[in-house]
C-alpha cells in the first residue's frame, strides 16, 4: 500500500468530487483529507441535496456516496443517475458500512466503479482508490468499459 502525502497530488489537480454523506464526521474527515491532495469537493448531506446539485448543473468527476441516508438513499441516487444522459457516465465510488452480497451485486448492476466497506479503509486507502479510479478512466480513454473493483468483488467471491 502506498501512503498518500499531504502534497497536491497530479491527478487531483482540477478534478472535482462530491462527497454525498450524511454523517458530519465522516464528511469532515473525507472532505479534509481530498481537498489536501488537491481535489475540489462539493459536499451533500443526502441524495436529495446530491440531485438538487446534480440538477442545478454541479456534475462532478466523481461521486463517493454512501447508501444509508435520509430522504434520498444512495440506491435511489444511482437510479436517478444511470437514467439520465447527462450524469450516467458519473464514475461511483460507494463508501457504505453495507456489506451485504445482494446490496453489492445490485450496485454492480448500476455500473460504480468500487464498491468500500468504511470501516475496512483509512481516508489515504479510499483517495488511493479514487486516484486508481481516475487512472483506469484515463487508460480507458473513454471507451467506457468498467474500472476494476476491488471491496465488492471480493464480497461476492467470499459468498461462492
Amino acid at each position: 500500500m502506498t501512503e498518500i502525502s499531504e502534497a497536491v497530488s497530479p491527478k487531483a489537480i482540477s478534478k472535482k468530487i462530491m462527497l454525498v454523506e450524511d454523517d458530519p464526521f465522516i464528511s469532515d474527515i473525507y472532505h479534509i483529507k481530498l481537498t489536501e491532495v488537491g481535489y475540489a469537493v462539493s459536499l451533500a448531506s443526502n441524495g436529495l441535496e446530491a440531485m438538487k446539485k446534480l440538477e442545478e448543473g454541479e456534475v462532478p468527476d466523481l461521486m463517493l456516496l454512501d447508501i444509508v441516508m435520509p430522504y434520498m438513499d444512495g440506491r435511489d441516487v444511482l437510479k436517478k443517475l444511470r437514467e439520465n444522459p447527462v450524469w450516467q457516465t458519473i464514475p461511483v465510488i460507494l463508501l457504505t458500512n453495507i456489506s451485504e452480497k445482494q446490496q453489492v451485486e445490485e450496485a454492480f448492476e448500476y455500473n460504480v466503479k468500487d464498491y468500500l466497506i468504511k470501516s475496512h479503509f483509512t481516508p489515504s486507502e479510499v483517495i488511493e482508490k479514487i486516484q486508481s479510479v481516475f487512472t483506469k478512466i484515463e487508460e480507458e480513454n473513454g471507451s467506457g468499459t468498467e474500472a476494476g473493483v476491488t471491496e465488492g468483488t471480493a464480497i461476492l467471491e467470499n459468498e461462492k
